[in-house]
């Protein structure tokens, strides 16, 4: 590789796989390879069709092979793990295989759930006999479970997302384990031949291995190796780091979980409950029923000596539980990985209610580093979360510390810099550099950010009539072809009731159907509208026409009674910095920076993006959320927009029209 150099490797890529030189692609590419060859830490954005994959995989294979480690790439979303596993590296493979010997090699390494088990599998395989018989209909359970059992037969990975179509989750647990149910290779009578074993041998053995943020922090975090040794790691989709981190770091405990874990408990030992330890779970929860739901600041009187006894009932019984009989790991292997599968389950909720118990051994509520709040569900069943207030010294310590790491996104820089990324991530001070390569798009010639000042404020009241007639009048301009992202599902669907009768569009309405389906008829059906909240303001790549007009309600300020984000808020005024701009406005700066990033998806795009809150263009933090937007042209006028959506609904029709049949004879 002595003779070859990054931008070389990128153009014998690029040009390999029919593509064309990206002044942007070839910029973050010379930066990934200088902060990988001198050991920095590099923040990378860069929009929508700079073609960054490309520009970070060139690098990272270069470093793989002068350091005889596998590069990870980490992602935040299955569709982008499909799209470097089953497009991208086997272009670039293919591409580079005259120029590298051997050609460049590559895994994807999930977490053991995701792949067949093939012990469950066995021992599942009287349940296809009692399914082919001629009396008894297959039920659509049933035939999922056929279904696996064929694809079974034929699968060389194992890996979930290659069985086609997929099957339920309630089906693909009879056929798979977790790591804590796992009875461990060494043990399973079919441990030579399982995938998630085969699965980390080949990343072991991959110049790049794919994985996600959740694989990542349970890597780093806790310290447990599900990755092969590596020094580098690549962030794709980096704006989602610490919410995956945060969201690995988070409990919850309740007194159903414990209920489970006392009855499979039983069932290893006399078959009768510890009572004394069900007595003190139906203490805590009568104290839970005591107490509002939402955060807690203080540990509540009525709710210490329950937790107390709990956490040292519990610890008597782990002991029991993990006192296997002689010989039962062999003679009895299910038996024994139910024993340690019930005794993790016991190990983490303990553990949970000690974290909880020592949070408020503090009684500066200031000092706190986790958060404790109560929740109940749709059933009425209680429970307990704890989450770090910030994720960002676990970061620090744990990824940035011992690994060279590149971050990349097409949404890094909020209000205009990467401070506020940083501070979340918690890279070092002077450890990284912040790079924006830009868009291939003129975002101010292809698309109109619309900021209507004569609307009404938002209330709670649900949207207003104004609001209401406002995305009419847009959509019907727009000749359909809307995606409407909405701050709240109560909102989108007060939106879809009250347009569908009035519109002459089909109105699709997220929860209606599969957000991938309802995705799909979007594209396919030219003058559909698509209403829908939080993952549709990220997750919509929908180049063309079919997405002429993004439309947001309102801004998407988190829930004033989100305890996470509320006690970070709190932490950071405590710390005599602004709070509201740290975490809500930052909270919201993202979020519209992504939705805003539907409408441009390729080159040839046009269209506008239209965001009917008011606030943006009377409040100080308006400047700062557009700013974190794409640089649109803007305009307060309603009729300069609907004029411009008339224009592309003609040029669409004439396009169409030019093209067609009839019109080509």
């Amino acid at each position: 590789m002595a003779d070859l150099n990054v931008t070389k490797l990128l153009d014998a890529a690029v040009s390999g796989i029919g593509g064309h030189s990206r002044p942007g692609q070839v910029r973050m590419a010379q930066a990934v390879d200088k902060a990988l060859k001198n050991g920095t830490h590099l923040a990378v954005q860069a929009g929508t069709g700079t073609g960054k994959s490309l520009a970070y995989l060139i690098p990272a294979i270069m470093s793989a092979r002068d350091s005889s480690q596998p590069v990870i790439i980490s992602t935040a979303t299955i569709a982008l793990q499909k799209q470097l596993i089953d497009r991208d590296l086997p272009r670039v493979r293919a591409a580079l295989a005259d120029i590298l010997d051997p050609p460049p090699s590559f895994a994807i390494l999930k977490g053991r759930s995701n792949y067949l088990c093939r012990y469950k599998l066995d021992r599942a395989s009287s349940l296809e006999d009692s399914l082919d018989t001629e009396d008894t209909p297959i039920s659509e359970l049933g035939a999922a479970s056929a279904r696996v059992f064929a694809w079974a037969e034929e699968t060389e990975t194992g890996d979930r997302d290659s069985l086609e179509p997929g099957v339920p989750d309630l089906i693909w647990r009879q056929f798979s384990v977790s790591a804590q149910e796992c009875m461990g290779a060494s043990r399973c009578p079919f441990g030579e031949e399982c995938f998630a074993e085969y699965a980390k041998k080949e990343a072991g053995e991959s110049e790049i291995v794919v994985t996600n943020h959740a694989m990542l922090a349970i890597n780093a975090i806790f310290d447990v190796p599900v990755l092969p040794d590596h020094d580098v790691v690549i962030v794709d989709e980096a704006h989602e780091l610490t919410d995956r981190f945060t969201a690995m770091s988070t409990q919850e405990i309740s007194t159903h979980a414990f209920d489970l874990s006392l009855n499979r408990a039983a069932k290893l030992g006399s078959g009768v409950r510890d009572e004394k330890l069900a007595s003190a779970v139906e203490d805590w929860e009568k104290a839970m029923g005591q107490i509002p739901l939402g955060r807690l600041v203080d540990l509540p009187e009525a709710l210490k000596p329950s937790l107390d006894a709990i956490v040292s009932l519990t610890g008597a019984l782990i002991t029991s539980i993990g006192t296997a009989p002689p010989q039962e790991s062999t003679n009895d292997p299910e038996r024994y990985a139910e024993r340690q599968n019930v005794k993790m389950h016991l190990e983490s909720q303990r553990e949970a209610i000690i974290r909880i118990l020592d949070v408020f051994e503090e009684p500066d509520i200031t000092q706190h580093k986790d958060v404790v709040w109560l929740t109940e569900d749709e059933r009425g069943r209680l429970s307990m979360h704890i989450a770090p207030l910030s994720v960002s010294h676990a970061l620090a310590l744990h990824l940035f510390s011992s690994h060279t790491v590149i971050l990349t996104s097409a949404t890094l820089t909020l209000g205009g810099n990467f401070k506020a990324m940083a501070a979340s991530w918690g890279v070092p001070k002077h450890s990284w550099r912040g790079l924006d390569v830009g868009t291939p798009f003129d975002p101010a010639h292809s698309g109109i950010l619309y900021l209507p000042t004569h609307l009404p404020e938002p209330s709670r009241d649900g949207l207003a009539d104004a609001i209401i007639d406002e995305i009419y009048d847009l959509i019907m301009a727009a000749g359909g072809r809307s995606l409407g992202l909405f701050s709240s599902k109560r909102a989108a669907v007060q939106a879809a009731d009250a347009l569908r009768h009035r519109l002459p569009f089909k109105v699709l309405c997220q929860g209606e159907d599969s957000t991938g389906a309802l995705i799909k008829t979007f594209s396919k059906e030219e003058n559909s509208c698509l209403f829908g909240t939080l993952s549709l303001w990220q997750g919509v790549d929908v180049p063309g026409s079919s997405c002429s007009l993004v439309i947001m309600d309102k801004i998407p300020f988190p829930r004033p009674d989100d305890p996470l984000l509320q006690a970070r808020k709190e932490a950071a005024d405590a710390a005599g910095r602004n709070g509201f701009m740290e975490v809500a406005a930052a909270h919201a700066a993202l979020l519209m920076a992504q939705g805003a990033g539907r409408l441009l998806r390729v080159t040839s795009d046009r269209g506008v993006v239209a965001c009917l809150d008011p606030r943006l263009s009377s409040k100080r933090y308006g400047s700062f959320l557009i700013s974190s937007m794409p640089a649109f042209w803007r305009t307060h006028k309603k009729e300069t927009v609907i004029a411009a959506l008339g224009r592309l609904v003609q040029h669409s029709t004439t396009q169409h029209n030019s093209s067609s049949p009839e019109q080509s004879r």
